[in-house]
């Protein structure tokens, strides 16, 4: 199994997991999950600052400069923007033989998830659902799992 989480969605989706109220093995697995979409967020949050270096005006001590006390002193908003929306619609992609286990108990806690979701929650839910293939049976994919493999 393949999952892609939006760089946009990382903390979104740790905390909509992380509330989730679960034991044993569904609780470790999912604590797992969250370690990797949280070392992707602080790499994520390294490149932002990146991003603020190449793109703002620094001051003395080679920091962004901040107009006003409220914004940065972008130089090209345009190219900012750009490469921040870019950086946000990138995606963490775990596809690999250690990590299947713990995506397939983390398709299985959505799937049986009886929490109800609403708005933003509702559709992020929903995205998660969709990249974990929650709608395909399970025996469908195990039976691709042993093709491919």
């Amino acid at each position: 199994m393949e999952v892609k989480i939006k760089n946009v969605l990382l903390e979104k989706s740790i905390g909509l997991l992380f509330n989730l109220s679960l034991k044993g093995k569904q609780s470790r697995h999912r604590t797992k999950f969250i370690k990797r979409l949280e070392e992707r967020l602080q790499e994520v949050a390294e490149e932002d600052k990146q991003l603020l270096q190449q793109h703002c005006r620094l001051d003395e001590q080679g920091n962004p400069k901040i107009i006003n006390g409220e914004r940065y002193d972008v130089k090209d908003i345009e190219a900012f923007s750009k490469d921040k929306q870019e950086l946000y619609n990138e995606e963490l992609v775990i596809d690999d033989g250690d990590s299947q286990a713990i995506l397939n108990t983390v398709r299985t806690i959505l799937d049986e998830c009886n929490v109800e979701f609403k708005d933003q929650q509702a559709t992020l839910y929903d995205y998660l659902c969709d990249q974990f293939k929650v709608d395909e049976t399970i025996e469908e994919n195990n039976k691709n799992e042993k093709d491919v493999g």
